[in-house]
Parts: structure tokens; sequence; C-alpha cells
């Protein structure tokens, strides 16, 4: 069986049809949600280091305005034109819809490989790709909101964050224009590991569910879980990290050179340092080496995590996957061909659009943060440190025992800013696994968790635009 070739947007509206099956929303409405409402294309000069001048192609599409603003990273790629970035800007409308953040869906991109420029064109390609958004108003804290991709991060926004306030003197929410700053300039902490966390706490949520563990023949819990990594950026590096200090085995981990099996475990930052020296994972030591990435796709193991790459499994090696439950903590890993041949052999697949949601979680955080003014645990920390020292005090002099010392740090504990991050989006990951779960629950005829998620998400936006009265 060979994959039908789809465009990415054309990929993204098959799935949405498959769900949009399972609900009562009316044709007209289904229409709306599923089309792209604005994309702006543009072309601009600069000039190179060397003299010579360049005309950049960029793009930013808004999905949906049912709740504004809109929200969505900009990447730099050779690979960005118009498809690519609707079908991700339509991603991102389900994701936030999904995980109850109350944005529509945007995304960006430049065709460049910013590999190819130096710091100095980066910078000015950023900040005139800015001015233009800022030109056709598509971007501010209450209109579009953008962040780091694929080939950006807090470097470029910085340079977003500049550029808009150069622009709008005495805009007193203009930092929240951008998010995926660093800290110092209004970023929050622990949003450069959120992706990988949310990846994390979205497969744990779904591994602590006896019903949905015993059909896949698994023990419930992630510990001692055994896992594969494909990718080693940032987010399959965290994903492997805290599956790691939770008591998982990341028995393989693949990069485009290669992959690295050892059944008993990997640490992922031993293998990144490894890699960073000798510009490949291949030979770390105590590993057994596999010349092709996509072997380790194929080898036996609980839980396979694609945190690279679009469709790196498809028709041709859907059959040969050997994992129980495979999380996309990529967009896109598989092709429409590849889910239904690993949904008809029983292999659970927890979807992208809602699993690599931590990202727009914390940015969303960030966002709120940048409108209020005041960072996340300022006002409660000392309060709560207080409180919990008095009562444990208390409980101290009541019994007449002493709590040892690494006990009482905890307990006296207050919370920091990214003590609160993480459990605001382990809270988000939990209630949102749990309503897609639900809903597949509610009806059998609903073939996959990805579909479920689709019709979780379409329910939520076809609502929102209900209560604004467009459709009466």
């Amino acid at each position: 069986m060979a994959d039908k070739h789809y465009n990415f947007f054309e990929s993204v509206t098959k799935s949405f049809d498959k769900a949009a099956k399972f609900t009562n929303w009316e044709t007209g409405i289904l229409e709306q949600i599923k089309e792209c409402n604005s994309v702006f294309r543009m072309k601009f000069p600069i000039k190179r280091d060397d003299g010579s001048v360049e005309v950049i192609e960029a793009y930013r599409a808004q999905h949906s305005h049912h709740k504004t603003p809109c929200k969505g990273g900009i990447r730099f790629s050779e690979a960005v034109d118009q498809d690519e970035v609707m079908a991700l800007a339509a991603l991102m409308t389900y994701k936030c819809a999904i995980v109850n953040v109350p944005f529509g869906g945007a995304k960006g991109g430049i065709k460049i490989n910013p590999r190819e420029y130096s710091a100095f064109e980066l910078q000015k390609i950023t900040r005139r790709y800015t001015s233009e958004l800022v030109k056709k108003d598509f971007i501010g804290p209450g209109t579009d909101v953008p962040a780091p991709d694929y080939g950006t991060g807090e470097r470029e926004m910085a340079w977003i964050l500049d550029t808009y306030t150069a622009m709008h003197p005495g805009e007193v929410d203009a930092m929240g224009c951008v998010t995926g700053k660093p800290v110092a300039q209004g970023g929050v902490r622990g949003r450069k590991e959120a992706t990988g966390l949310g990846v994390f706490y979205g497969i744990r949520e779904v591994c602590n569910m006896p019903d949905i563990m015993e059909k896949l023949g698994l023990p419930t819990g992630v510990e001692g879980k055994r896992i594969i990594v494909q990718g080693l950026g940032n987010v399959g590096y965290h994903t492997a990290k805290f599956f790691r200090e939770h008591g998982a085995k990341v028995i393989a981990i693949a990069e485009f050179e290669g992959a690295i099996y050892n059944d008993d475990g990997l640490n992922e930052e031993e293998v990144f340092q490894y890699r960073k020296v000798n510009k490949s994972l291949l030979g770390f030591p105590g590993s057994t080496s596999l010349e092709k990435s996509g072997d380790a796709l194929e080898m036996e193991c609980d839980i396979l995590i694609p945190a690279a790459l679009e469709n790196v499994i498809n028709a041709d090696n859907a059959d040969k996957v050997r994992a129980k439950i495979i999380g996309e903590a990529a967009n896109g890993p598989l092709t429409p061909e590849a889910d239904d041949i690993l949904s008809k052999r029983g292999i659970l697949v927890i979807p992208d659009m809602y699993l690599n949601a931590g990202g727009v979680t914390v940015s969303y955080f960030e966002w709120l943060k940048n409108l209020s003014h005041v960072r996340y645990g300022r006002m409660e920390k000392r309060f709560t440190e207080n409180l919990n020292k008095h009562i444990l005090g208390q409980m101290e002099e009541l019994t007449g025992k002493t709590v040892n010392t690494r006990e009482k740090t905890l307990i006296e504990h207050g919370p920091d800013e990214v003590d609160l991050v993480y459990s605001g989006l382990e809270q988000t990951m939990i209630e949102a696994t749990r309503e897609i779960m639900a809903c597949w629950k509610a009806n059998d005829k609903i073939p996959d968790m990805r579909t479920a998620a689709y019709v979780v998400a379409i329910d939520k936006v076809g609502t929102s635009y209900a209560e604004l009265g467009i459709f009466p």
C-alpha cells in the first residue's frame, strides 16, 4: 500500500472531515471552521553582508478568529510555503481549543535556511518581517501573537518585540505581542522545556488509565516502560529527560545520521554532549549503533516518540512498527494511511494536535504574565512559605517529633514561577487527555484517538462561533 500524496493542508482537512461525521454541526459551520480566514504573503528585499540584495519570501496565516488574538509560531525554513503555514495554523486552532487556551490558530514562516545567513542578516530579515506584519495589523497582543518555531528562538522573539515596541511607543501591553522571549524581556520560566514536558504529562496520563493499559497488555504507569525517541532536538531531549527521571528506560535514540540502542537505557544529556563533540551520536559508548535512523522506528518497545520530522511513519513502514503506543511529539509524523494501518493493528496513537500543545499552553501563561505586568509567584510565594513554616512548627510542637531537613524544605517551599508553570501545564494536559478519552469512549464508532481529538476541537470551535451569534 503506497501513501496517497496529500499536501499538508489536505492532510489536515482529511482528518477534519473524518471527525466531522461524529459531530452535529451543519455543513456550513463545518466549512467555516475548516477554512483558513486570512493569509498574508509578502516579499521584501534585504542587503546581504557582501553588498548584494536578496528578495525574501515570507508568510503569516490566520486560520480562525473565533477567539482573538490568533497564536502560532514563526519558522525559518526553505520548505516554508503557503500550504504549510495554512496547515500549521489550522492545527493551532484545534490544538488551542483542545487544551482550552483562548486563542485562534495562526502560523508564520520565512523561506530561508537560517544557517546560510549571519546573525546581522537574520536580524534585518526578522525586523523587516515584523514591520510588514505591523503595517497589515497581523501582530499585536490583542490581534496575533507569534512565538518560536523551527529555526527560531528567544533571540528572534526579542528582535520582534523590540521592533514592535519601537513602532508602538507608549503601548502599555506591547510586551504581549510575542511569546517565547528571554526571561529578561518578559519571557516565562519553563518555556524552553514546555513542549517536551507536555508530551510527558500527556503520555503519562494515558499510561495511568487501567482500561487502556489492559487493552494494550501493559502495566499502568510510566515506570519501567521502554521508550524510543526519534529526534534529539529541544522536544525530543526534554521528553527523554522527563521519562528517564520518572523511571522509564529510553532504550534508543535516533537522529538523521542514524540511531543508538542500549537495552539498559540511555542518558539523553550524555548522548547530547557526545553528539555535540563528535557531530554524530553513532559510536556512543555502551550502545549499539544503527546506520539507518528509520530502523529505530521498527524496534520493539512500549512507547515510540517521533519528535522530529513529518511523515516518518507511513504506508511503507507502519506494518513494521512494534511499539504499543506512539506519542506524536512532532507535527504530522504519521501519514493518514499509517493511521489506518496502526489503528487496525491495535496500536494506540496519541495525536500531535494536543500532545505537543505544551508550547502554546506555556506561551499562554507568558502572555497572561505580560498583560498582568507581574511575575508568577511574586505576590504569594513569601506568604505561602511563612504559612507552611507556621503549620509545620505547630505540628512538630503538638507531636513532639521533628521532620527531617529534606522533607521540611519541601513542605515549606513556596511556589516559584517555574513551579506554577509546570503545575498549570500538568493540569492542562491531564484535563485534555481525559476529555478526549471520554469523547472516544462515548462513541464506539470513532476509530482512533486522533479522530476523537478532532471531534473535541470541532465542538469547541463550533460552540464559540455559535455563541458569537455568527450562526443564529
